[in-house]
């Protein structure tokens, strides 16, 4: 395989590197830009409220009491401060939300209390360990194919995959995730072809770093171990021995999670993924998964179905470019090879589309499947590299290849570049989340406004928070229960309130209530200031 690429490789060398340094330079640029500017959705919300060391009930009972809040009172249980230690945050973790493995967490609250509290420190962690990709996935493709070519293809596809971009902007564990997947995935590869005792425990070092990074490390360890067992023909050689033992030690440093997870599940967590879904619903949703590693408009569940059937060719091009490139990695490759990167598919992959087909469950989204994403740029990285270098392809092919791969590139660089600009993705969720910056628009236009509500203040209120002005005041209280309003507001707003207090408003203070949208209302005659 090395020398099928050598003879062109060395001819362009400079100049491919080159554009791919461009390509790099870009991807780099795009996982900071506007980092602060982006919606600070729910899930980033929990991922924040767990840095801080708090519990959601702790905070709840310290701010739904009916007293006056800053933005300051709220961000108090969004960022690290001395009241709360990482002890903390861990008890947190295991309390209120197990599922959450702690490694990305604690490091992100090192993080934060060494840069600031701010949303661009926060989302910077995981923009910059998003980096290390790079330098991992090239490290990979020396291992996995014996070839510094495939690695430059490999870091260019990653360095502009829109899907790369989108969760190395977010403040929760994926950008690691993936670090973990493909340092686990190079000392494997490593230990299996230098067989010594050091790599083996290297091995198992970066395993448990995996397991607890995310849950699904685990599946991503078990399509690992199948691998190990396919290549050694269920032998209980050297290397079947080493892998056992290194993964038996890996395991066991995870098993105190597990006891966590076993004995403090949170299955409200995981609720959103019991609703049904037909096959047809399942199929097209698995489509877009798959195609935003190289595509992504941002289309959402709420876009118009128009928009939808405009894109079906273009996902139809990239899902076959995917299959083919998997069918070229099989055929041309050895099983070493080919086996490695169709476990690392399947590894989560398989068993997602085992529980949304047969189970009609839609556990399948597109932070889960990064696994079977990093596989599919592994194979489309080999497919490029041959096809464009091999001296065995014609000129016209490698024109034509030529051209596959820039638009591959070019496609990239504006999803990135149309993701960079929106304030909401599909990935926060457009259609339960898009009336918040509205909503805060509005309220932010009073001279002293004052937003009183009942609802829960994780997720909603705290968003609110990140995008109302400084000058906006909160007055938050537990259901069935009234707030003593003060004087002195010019505008005042009901956020998301229950029917029992907006009659009690009405009522108790004979005001009328303007509703502007489906979450927000206003009082028409507020209490009159105090002279």
């Amino acid at each position: 395989m090395k020398k099928q690429f050598s003879h062109n490789w060395s001819i362009s060398q400079s100049s491919l590197r080159f554009l791919i340094i461009i390509v790099l330079v870009i991807g780099v640029f795009f996982r900071f830009d506007n980092i602060d500017k982006k919606l600070y959705w729910g899930d980033e919300v929990f991922s924040s409220l767990r840095i801080s060391g708090y519990m959601q009930s702790e905070m709840n009972d310290q701010l739904s009491n009916g007293r006056l809040l800053s933005i300051k009172d709220l961000h108090k249980y969004q960022y690290p401060n001395p009241e709360k230690n990482t002890i903390d945050t861990i008890k947190g973790m295991i309390l209120e939300d197990s599922q959450i493995l702690p490694l990305y967490i604690i490091i992100t609250r090192f993080w934060v209390e060494c840069f600031g509290n701010s949303v661009a420190v926060t989302r910077s962690f995981s923009a910059f360990i998003s980096l290390l990709t790079f330098p991992c996935i090239y490290w990979l493709c020396q291992e996995l194919f014996e070839s510094s070519l495939v690695g430059w293809i490999a870091i260019a596809l990653v360095a502009v995959s829109p899907i790369h971009v989108v969760y190395a902007q977010e403040v929760r564990a994926y950008s690691l995730w993936i670090v973990t997947i493909l340092i686990s995935s190079v000392a494997l590869l490593r230990a299996m072809r230098l067989k010594t005792k050091i790599s083996w425990c290297i091995y198992a070092a970066t395993l448990s770093l995996g397991f607890y990074t995310h849950i699904f490390f685990t599946l991503v360890a078990v399509g690992q171990g199948i691998y190990v067992i396919a290549i050694e023909r269920l032998r209980l050689s050297k290397t079947s021995i080493y892998y056992l033992i290194s993964s038996l030690a890996g395991f066991i440093t995870f098993v105190p999670w597990i006891w966590i997870i076993i004995t403090n599940p949170q299955p409200e967590s995981v609720s959103w993924a019991s609703a049904k879904q037909t096959f047809f619903a399942s199929a097209t949703r698995w489509a877009g998964i798959f195609s935003r590693t190289f595509l992504d408009l941002g289309i959402s569940p709420s876009d118009p179905g128009k928009l939808k059937i405009a894109l079906i060719p273009f996902i139809l091009i990239i899902l076959a470019l995917m299959l083919y490139s998997i069918y070229f990695l099989c055929r041309r490759t050895s099983k070493e090879v080919w086996l490695f990167v169709l476990t690392l598919i399947g590894s989560v992959g398989l068993p997602l589309l085992i529980v949304d087909f047969v189970f009609q469950k839609r556990y399948a989204t597109s932070r889960y499947t990064l696994p079977s994403v990093l596989g599919i740029e592994l194979a489309v990285a080999y497919l490029f590299t041959t096809k464009l270098t091999s001296i065995y392809t014609k000129l016209w092919q490698k024109k034509l290849w030529s051209l596959v791969a820039f638009m591959v590139i070019i496609s990239g660089i504006i999803s990135c570049t149309l993701s960079s600009q929106a304030q909401i993705w599909w990935n926060k969720v457009p259609e339960k989340n898009q009336e918040y910056p509205q909503i805060a628009n509005i309220v932010s236009q009073g001279n002293k406004p004052l937003l009183i509500s009942d609802a829960s203040i994780i997720p909603p209120i705290q968003i609110i928070g990140y995008l109302v002005d400084q000058k906006v005041q909160f007055q938050l209280v537990h259901k069935n229960q009234l707030p003593q309003i003060t004087n002195g507001f010019t505008d005042i707003f009901l956020f998301h309130p229950s029917d029992f207090l907006k009659a009690g408003i009405e009522k108790i203070y004979n005001s009328n209530l303007q509703q502007i949208n489906d979450f927000l209302w206003k009082i028409k005659n507020p209490p009159k200031p105090k002279i």
